[in-house]
């Protein structure tokens, strides 16, 4: 798989993200998000796409018109991502900046993603 749909696959998930009718999200998901997909960060570890579409869901409950938003490109390698992205609250203030890392499986969609939250620690 080329690194422009590799990028385009990671651009559906954030999407994702910030997509708040369910069925739609859904449907990104099925464009970007392998069957067993499987997504861990520091509250959360869960697989399959319904999985994380509640999750998703859920989150947007308690953060009501929040965005996530891209603070870096989307760096490819052989079959792994790494991204920084940040939380925008509706009123327009931004959390830290965070880093997801993930894996695009045989069939182009990703099959796991590992965030971290905020800067990392320090040394």
């Amino acid at each position: 798989m080329d690194t422009g749909s590799i990028a385009t696959v990671v651009r559906q998930y954030l999407a994702a993200w910030n997509e708040t009718d369910a069925a739609a999200r859904q449907k990104l998901l099925a464009q970007c998000w392998a069957d067993g997909g499987v997504y861990v960060d520091p509250r959360a570890d869960l697989s399959g796409r319904v999985e994380l579409n509640n999750h998703i869901a859920k989150i947007q409950a308690g953060r009501p018109g929040a965005q996530l938003e891209f603070m870096s490109g989307i760096d490819i390698h052989h079959n792994v991502v790494r991204f920084l992205w940040r939380l925008v609250q509706a009123n327009g203030t931004a959390g830290d900046t965070s880093i997801d890392f993930g894996e695009i499986g045989p069939d182009g969609r990703l099959v796991k993603i590992i965030g971290f939250f905020g800067p990392a620690p320090a040394p």
